[in-house]
């Protein structure tokens, strides 16, 4: 397993390298935990979970699961492996395995991210603005609930 890592894989390390701001990019994230952390999320908006296959070894390569949790990105992982799994024991602070098994998921959401991601940046030359985007379209689509008053009418 991935231990206390998080792993990218390896077709997606320049995505992932491109969506982070850096001397060479522009990207819309400031670092590879933010990203990957998006990701995972959309693939979990988009229920799409895929395998790693083969890990990057260099630039990203595996990130400490300490930058996640400080960043307060564990939350996301405990959701995603409770919507996962429906039991309370891979929350278990205490088990390594339920650990490793939260990483894991997270990492297969994040990697289901990342293709829909690179799928909609074909021929982006901008990926923030392309991300706003996909955001604001995603806003629009949502359904109002008939009793609910939506404000964004007057956006």
């Amino acid at each position: 397993m991935s231990g206390n890592r998080i792993r990218v894989a390896k077709d997606k390390a320049d995505l992932v390298k491109a969506l982070v701001a850096s001397a060479e990019t522009t990207g819309p994230f400031q670092t590879y935990a933010d990203a990957i952390a998006f990701a995972a999320a959309m693939g979990a908006k988009k229920k799409k979970r895929s395998p790693l296959g083969i890990v990057a070894k260099r630039e990203p390569g595996p990130i400490a699961l300490e930058i996640f949790v400080s960043r307060g990105y564990d939350v996301i992982m405990k959701l995603l492996a409770i919507a996962q799994k429906k039991e309370a024991k891979i929350l278990s602070a205490f088990d390594a395995r339920a650990e490793e098994e939260r990483i894991h998921i997270f990492e297969e959401y994040a990697n289901g991210g990342l293709e829909i991601l690179r799928d909609e940046f074909v021929g982006a030359v901008d990926y923030t603005e392309r991300l706003l985007l996909i955001l604001s379209n995603q806003r629009l689509n949502e359904e109002v609930s008939e009793g609910d008053f939506d404000l964004s009418r007057f956006l």
